[in-house]
């Protein structure tokens, strides 16, 4: 392996193997901080190849880093495996759960961190093959889905000394990222009441329900009143168990996301003062607790430039007439809300917009977009220049956190889009110990902006992840 084209034919080479691995995690879906099978099948593939592994990293019993290598550049790769509740999906084009109310795949996490395991390992081949120094680091990271694995593994000291961080998403489309995704803070709200049959003596009661139903109508009056990046949504998880007993308990499970941790912070402050003016106003008591949060993404641009020409020279994804057929499936089932936003932020033409698979390379045109969602590798992009790639994985109509989304995942569809992601990353990498004066200047660009912005941490040092042991370690 001499050339950057050798990089690329060895993962064609060993395709067989990512796929695979890819594909077990598929058929082994796990929720946050219990992804004990992914976690040990990622560990176990690296270790036989020659990589060091350090378990428990920030605490986390199902989080590790791989290295390999001695010396600089050290150039870490970001993996996921986390699946989503309740989006458990047969391998086919129609909605149908393999087992009702089971998780599933609806990010692509399966794709996500075997491609980041990929290209770790073809950059590795390739460093040994050549002779030069640079250590390479695969990171297996747990609970993206909400539990901030990223963020208790930084504060831990994980990520101090990178160089440069790749990692990608599976999406509709063939991109760089330039802009941006939103912070988070994540909390739970408990009302506490005084049961009571609810015909007999309601008078005596103090409903939880109301307290949390009246926070609820608050928090939705507040939405006029936040500026446009702000976004809140909840969920009931807790209500009571029968009509006619006056629960003396209920809880809530919000998301409150901004751009700016200022703002973030400002809006936060404002539900929480909803909560407690409703447990005033229903003379009842809300316990509030902080669980998680993350901090929008800070993108290189040189290092998205970098993959994008990459990108450019590999020439995009060749989808089949089968696999285009399978995602026109799949589309019968949703809108065209997606695809009228990809043809506003993108530019696509007619012909690509009415692809079931858009398999083209586009431009990085989303500079200063910031995106609705949310990741915990905003956190980690703050440590090193990070360029986060997006390919084509996803039926272009298909809801993202969707059974749409699980249905391609295991599939030639997926597949073909994360080998594409594990190339261009593999390639970019190798293109920063080739030419270190574009590691400087993603270096420099890095520098600026968090001396313009300093990175802070979002979860409170006292709050810690759960913790449970690792059964098959």
């Amino acid at each position: 392996m001499q050339t950057r084209q050798d990089i690329a034919d060895w993962l064609d080479e060993h395709q067989v193997r990512f796929t695979a691995l890819s594909d077990e995690i598929w058929d082994n879906p796990e929720l946050q901080f219990v992804e004990f099978k992914a976690s040990k099948l990622q560990a176990d593939f690296l270790a036989a190849e020659g990589f060091r592994i350090e378990w428990d990293i920030g605490g986390l019993s199902t989080a590790f880093a791989a290295e390999w290598g001695v010396g600089k550049p050290v150039i870490a790769f970001a993996g996921e495996y986390d699946a989503l509740p309740g989006l458990s999906q047969r391998n086919q084009h129609s909605p149908e759960p393999l087992a009702a109310g089971e998780p599933g795949h609806g990010c692509g996490h399966n794709l996500l961190g075997t491609g980041c395991l990929a290209a770790a390992l073809a950059l590795k081949a390739w460093l040994q093959s050549t002779g030069r120094a640079g250590t390479v680091r695969y990171y297996g990271c747990p609970a993206e889905e909400g539990g901030s694995g990223k963020v208790f593994m930084g504060r831990a000291g994980a990520f101090d000394d990178l160089d440069a961080t790749f990692n990608w998403h599976p999406s509709y489309i063939n991109s760089a990222m330039k802009g941006s995704m939103l912070s988070v803070n994540r909390y739970y709200f408990r009302f506490h009441g005084k049961t009571a049959h609810a015909a007999a003596d309601p008078h005596v009661g103090r409903s939880a329900l109301d307290a949390l139903e009246l926070m609820n109508i608050g928090v939705n009056y507040l939405r006029e009143h936040v500026t446009d990046d702000v976004r809140l949504h909840y969920a009931i998880l807790n209500g009571g168990l029968a009509p006619n007993v006056v629960p003396d308990f209920a809880e809530s499970y919000y998301y409150v996301r901004a751009n700016e941790a200022q703002t973030l912070d400002e809006v936060c402050q404002r539900v929480i003062r909803i909560a407690r003016g409703a447990a005033m106003m229903t003379d009842t008591r809300v316990e509030v607790v902080y669980k998680s949060g993350s901090t929008r993404v800070l993108s290189n641009e040189v290092l998205a430039d970098l993959q994008y020409e990459i990108m450019r020279e590999l020439g995009g994804i060749d989808f089949s007439d089968a696999e285009q057929a399978y995602a026109a499936a799949i589309n019968q089932h949703f809108g065209d809300a997606n695809v009228r936003s990809l043809v506003e932020r993108y530019g696509l033409g007619a012909e690509a917009a009415g692809q079931a698979l858009i398999g083209d390379v586009l431009p990085s045109r989303d500079k200063g977009h910031v995106s609705p969602g949310s990741t915990d590798m905003g956190d980690m992009s703050w440590y090193a220049p990070c360029s986060m790639l997006q390919t084509a994985t996803w039926a272009s109509r298909a809801a993202a956190h969707s059974w749409g989304v699980v249905a391609t995942g295991r599939t030639s569809i997926g597949h073909k889009g994360m080998m594409f992601a594990a190339k261009v990353m593999a390639l970019a990498a190798a293109e920063l110990v080739l030419s270190p004066g574009i590691l400087a200047d993603a270096q420099a660009e890095f520098r600026a902006a968090i001396e313009r912005s300093p990175y802070v941490c979002p979860i409170p040092a006292e709050v810690n992840a759960p913790r449970h042991e690792h059964p098959l370690r």
